[in-house]
This record gives C-alpha cells, structure tokens and sequence, in this order.
C-alpha cells in the first residue's frame, strides 16, 4: 500500500513500484490500479519539493527516444495505436493513458516516472466513453466534422476526439460526460447528445474574439436594455453582437435528438460565459424569453465553479430556486410585474391592448401576447402577433433541420 515519501529510498522505492504495477497491467478500478494513481500523486507531489529542475516533459521524452532509435510516427503505432492517434498525442492533443504509457515503458524503456509526469489522475484512466453513443451521422450531416467518415464503425473514436480536441482540452469529452449539470426537463436527456451540442457552442463561441466578462456587473437593467433590441426587425441578432460588447457569447444551435433543449448556459474554457439557444420553437415570444432566461443564470448563478445550466422551459422551475429566480428575473426584464398588474393586457386577450403595452415598454408585442398566453395557458389566442417563423430566418449561417 501507498505511503507517504519521506526520503530518497522511500522514493526509489516507490518508482520500483509504479513500475511494478505498469508490467502487471493492472485493471482499472482495482485496489493495484488505485495504488497505481496514488504513487503517482506521491512521486510527483516529492518530485516537486526535492527536484526543482523536474523530470523532461512525456512529449519530449517520446520524441528523444524516437531520435536515439531513428524511430518514425509510424513505428508508435504498437505502444500507442492508429498514426491518428499517435499524431495527436505528439502535438500534445491527446493524453498519455495507462495502456500507452505501459506500453511505451515497456517497449521503448523509457522510464515510468517521466511517462507520468504532470498526468492527473483523472487522465490516466482508461476512456469510460462509448464513442458509438454519439450522434455522429447527425454530426457529420450538420457540417460539424468536415472530415470524410467513410466507416463508421473503425474511424468513430478517432473522428469525435478530433471534433473534441477543438476546444484545447486534454480529455473534454470525459470531462464533459462526467461532470455535473443544472438539468430543467421533465424527460431523461441524452448525455451523448447534449456533451456533442455542448462541445459544438463552445467551439463556434471559441472562434470570436471576446472581451472579459465580469461577474456581477450586470443585472436586470442591463437585460431590459437588451429586451428593447425586441422592437427592431433583426433584433435577435443584433442582441448577440450587443451581448458581445459585454463579454458574453451568443451562439445559436439547433438541438440534437434527445436533448429536448431550449438554451444553456456554460462557462467556457476561455474564459467567460456562453449562451447557447436552440430555436426549437421558431417565435419571436419564445426566443425573448429563452434569451433572458439564460441571461438571468449568466447574472445571477453562473461562474466558473457554477455546473453549466441546461433548460426545457417547456416544463416549470419545480423545487430549484435558481429556475424560479430565472423565470422571475426573464420576465421582470420583459415586463415589470407592476405594469403588467395595471395593463388591460395582462386580462384582455386583446391586440389593441397588447400593442399598447407593448409601445409603453418599447418591447416587441410578441413579448406581450407571449406572457398573455403563458399565464391564462391558453396558447390560441393572439397567434398572429407571436412572431411564427420570424427568427431562424435571421440566422442564415445555421444549418436548421
């Protein structure tokens, strides 16, 4: 068992072992393979304190050894895998696993502790993912990949870790799976599906530049500065590039099958928050309230230590304060509660009424026979001034089913 490194033989010792545990070829989750990481933590956190020059960097030590041995990417392929697969681990795309690093110290003799060094824990473990999960004829189909996918069944793993390894991150699609989330849906989403779209906003919000974003600068006066964007005919869009100014990313996506979504709100690894919206529903009411919604969790809920929020606002807030206080805050942003109270509009279901309301507030009428609607749950009424159709049109570059 594992003990805390107190001296330089307590050390050899236990990089003997590691070594020990890597020929053994120890399963994941078992009392070796949880040894195994623990040593590691010890080796590294003592390597830190008592080495300061630090071991060479995996990569480098890779690469050197090819050099010694006049070695080619192609002669990785046994310790490593398929040339994609050793080309992304040279350019530092992909991590080391436990099998490679095996297989590499076995092999190729270079020393554990170097393979090791600088891994998390969470790295070294094999892939939980089962890549065929993942949506990728849809994927493909949308332009998401423009890599050429001609078997499915062969090229999947290697496909969606390139799709992933867009955003920078050692193992985003593990990190995505496992971490936690804010869910409002009255239906099981499909983590697959939702990891994919996540992975698809965040790499679309990753190619615009962006200013920083400060936490809790902004608030409800600032959504209803952007809710008078409504009255303009390209108001939808033009609400993304005024949310940049600001630090905050608008990226619109259609939903995958399964995901039953609205809009999101994530932290982005860059840096900063992202709002991404679906337009399930193509009506100008709907997008207003979606926007706001997520604005009001960028505002109020989200940070980077903040699980991301994901919303079917077809489905109510149930016993999470942070969805009632969202829903509150979107439609005090739209409406403040005090005129609606006052307004004929809020009792009559009357389109003279509601554009008049609508004038006083300089919102889009849509906005007012959207809240008339959601309230009495009567979705027949002032159909004609919801806006049917007149968002997607905005967004051309968006490849809508």
């Amino acid at each position: 068992m594992a003990k805390v490194i107190k001296s330089d033989a307590d050390y050899e010792a236990a990089v003997a072992e590691i070594g020990r545990l890597l020929d053994a070829e120890a399963a994941a989750g078992t009392p070796e393979a949880d040894n195994l990481e623990l040593l590691t933590l010890l080796v590294r956190e003592y390597e830190s304190s008592h080495f300061p020059v630090g071991v060479p960097d995996p990569i480098e030590a890779i690469r050197f050894r090819m050099e010694q041995q006049n070695l080619s990417q192609r002669d990785l392929v046994p310790f490593i895998g398929s040339r994609s697969k050793v080309s992304e681990v040279l350019s530092g795309r992909r991590p080391l696993t436990l099998s490679m690093i095996r297989a590499l110290h076995s092999g190729l003799g270079i020393p554990a502790k170097v393979l090791l060094q600088g891994r998390e824990a969470t790295d070294l473990e094999e892939s939980p993912i089962q890549w065929d999960r993942f949506p990728l004829r849809e994927m493909v189909g949308r332009g998401w990949i423009e890599e050429k996918v001609e078997d499915y069944r062969s090229q999947t793993e290697d496909v969606l870790r390139g799709f992933f390894g867009q955003l920078g991150h050692a193992q985003p699609a593990v990190a995505f799976l496992r971490q936690s989330r804010h869910v409002r849906s009255a239906r099981d989403m499909d983590v697959y599906a939702l990891t994919a779209w996540t992975a698809r906003v965040l790499i679309l919000a990753a190619r615009r530049p962006h200013v920083p974003y400060k936490t809790g600068t902004l608030g409800v006066e600032f959504m209803r500065e952007v809710a008078h964007l409504s009255v303009l005919d390209q108001g939808p869009s033009l609400a993304g590039e005024f949310l940049e100014k600001y630090g905050i990313r608008l990226v619109i996506e259609p939903h995958l099958p399964g995901t039953f979504l609205d809009g999101a709100a994530l932290w982005a690894p860059d840096g900063g928050p992202v709002i991404g919206l679906t337009i399930r529903y193509d009506r100008i009411d709907n997008f207003w309230f979606s926007l706001m919604h997520e604005l009001a969790h960028v505002t109020r809920h989200l940070d980077p230590a903040q699980a991301p929020f994901y919303d079917d606002l077809d489905v109510g807030p149930e016993d999470d304060p942070r969805e009632k206080e969202a829903d509150s805050v979107a439609g005090e942003a739209l409406i403040t509660n005090e005129e609606w109270r006052k307004s004929p509009a809020s009792r009559l279901r009357s389109p003279e009424a509601t554009l008049q309301l609508a004038n006083l507030l300089l919102v889009h009428p849509a906005i007012v026979a959207g809240r008339y609607r959601h309230e009495h749950k009567n979705y027949r009424v002032l159909n004609q001034i919801v806006g049917h159709g007149k968002v997607r049109c905005l967004f051309r570059d968006v490849k809508w089913s």
